[in-house]
């Protein structure tokens, strides 16, 4: 880097300028990583608050937010337009869940800039979903971008892309058919359950856990004629609520191991650090249904079922990645509509950028601005002090064919610089670091570039 180079980087930096910036994604998902993986990786949201103090404290960036569900982890971060995040982002997460660096940079995706941008929108739109149009990542995604604020770790830029993305997500959602044709996790595993039986109205099935993928679940299988539904959680008020809205049974989770014999189906929801079933505590399970089969869907990250049951006869398991195949059937149709609803989300982002791009162009007008306007103040001053005779007609019309003459000076590079602003954030960067150099410019005041705030 050239001494001018950092000179104007430093001059563009200071207390009073807004910093260059990029956005960066890195994450992985259920495209790039297997669920043994994920399940390494993921965060309970209990922890997000911490978790997020110390990646700000480890990886030079800004602003950052964590998104962990069952199909991603991932860190949306803000940094300095010449710092690269990459290697300290995976050294970060290899040590927060002991897994080795190698290992998570075999499996993870790096976006930056506007891809990343478009990327947050996607995954906002469940786009990025393994059921495209499932709505539970919207909810998710607010609930850890509000972790983030109250923590201090989002601020000016993402919370203006998160708020945004949620705005775009309710754009889809209108003008789209993308959530009428969604297939949640819970209605694949509710179909995959009435293939494997054919017909439900005999059997029983047991929800352990009663979040949302389970009140999903529990409706999906009243409305395929299940005989019978059992409800555990570890808030047993919780399961009595979601039971009785489904005329299932509660039974309290110190407990449930005893009704396992009842459950023709059973489906896990629950975040846990270890294995809620082995093959083990199911020998005398399958004996007392005298070898009646059993089927587990397991919807946890970190999984909740020991994949070791799947070995035993009778016994059939599937796990978040399988139930993927079971949307096939519906891919055609989900397809055809999220082709408009890409559309809608690089509508946006192109507006979006341009928000964005004007953010790091702005104070360069307004020093441009300031910095000619400064001059011709002065040797006005100057001239009018030799003047002392104009009248005030003749003084005011001074002023005024000064100010045309800066006025007409500046619109063609103004126009150059706005118009850059609107098109690539990389190279509105450069030519706005060479007008610096070229005019000695200083940064301009906070109050002044504060139109580089208006809404997108």
């Amino acid at each position: 880097m050239s001494d001018g180079t950092a000179r104007v980087r430093q001059l563009r930096s200071g207390p009073s300028d807004e910093p260059q910036v990029e956005l960066w994604v890195f994450g992985l998902n259920h495209r790039t990583a297997p669920v043994e993986l994920r399940e390494k990786l993921a965060f309970p949201e209990e922890d997000l608050a911490d978790v997020l103090r110390r990646a700000l404290a480890a990886v030079p960036v800004d602003e950052a937010v964590l998104l962990s569900t069952c199909n991603r982890v991932e860190l949306v971060a803000v940094s300095a337009r010449d710092v690269d995040i990459v290697e300290h982002v995976t050294q970060f997460f290899a040590r927060e869940r002991n897994v080795t660096a190698s290992t998570i940079a075999a499996h993870c995706y790096v976006h930056r800039g506007k891809q990343a941008l478009q990327h947050v929108f996607r995954v906002a739109s469940s786009l990025d979903s393994m059921m495209v149009g499932e709505p539970q990542i919207l909810g998710q995604m607010k609930e850890q971008f509000r972790l983030a604020v109250e923590g201090a770790a989002a601020s000016r830029i993402l919370r203006r892309c998160f708020e945004r993305s949620f705005t775009v997500a309710k754009r889809v959602r209108s003008e789209t058919g993308v959530a009428g044709k969604a297939v949640s996790l819970s209605s694949a595993a509710v179909e995959l359950a009435r293939r494997i039986f054919d017909d439900l109205g005999d059997k029983t099935a047991m929800l352990i856990g009663a979040g949302k993928m389970s009140e999903l679940a529990a409706r999906h299988f009243v409305a395929q004629g299940i005989a019978s539904v059992i409800v555990t959680n570890r808030s047993f008020d919780r399961a009595v609520d979601l039971a009785r809205g489904f005329g299932g049974t509660p039974v309290p989770f110190e407990k449930y191991p005893q009704y396992l014999p009842l459950a023709d189906v059973v489906l896990g929801s629950v975040t846990t650090s270890g294995y809620l079933l082995g093959p083990s505590q199911l020998h005398d399970v399958l004996r007392a249904r005298r070898r009646k089969p059993m089927f587990f869907i397991d919807l946890g990250v970190p999984r909740n079922f020991d994949p070791a049951i799947n070995d035993l006869d009778d016994v059939y398991l599937y796990n978040i990645d399988d139930l993927a195949h079971v949307a096939d059937d519906h891919r055609a149709e989900r397809e055809k509509e999220a082709v408009q609803a890409e559309e809608i989300v690089r509508e946006e982002t192109d507006r979006f950028w341009r928000w964005i791009s004007r953010r790091d162009m702005t104070p360069t007008i307004v020093a441009l601005r300031g910095k000619l306007d400064g001059i011709r103040r002065t040797e006005l001053e100057r001239a009018l002090v030799a003047l002392r005779k104009l009248e005030p007609d003749e003084r005011r019309a001074l002023e005024a064919m000064t100010q045309a003459i800066v006025n007409k000076i500046l619109h063609p590079p103004l126009s150059v610089l706005k118009q850059l602003a609107l098109q690539d954030g990389a190279e509105a960067s450069e030519v706005a670091e060479l007008v610096h150099r070229l005019f000695a410019l200083e940064p301009a005041e906070a109050g002044e570039a504060a139109d580089a705030d208006d809404e997108p």
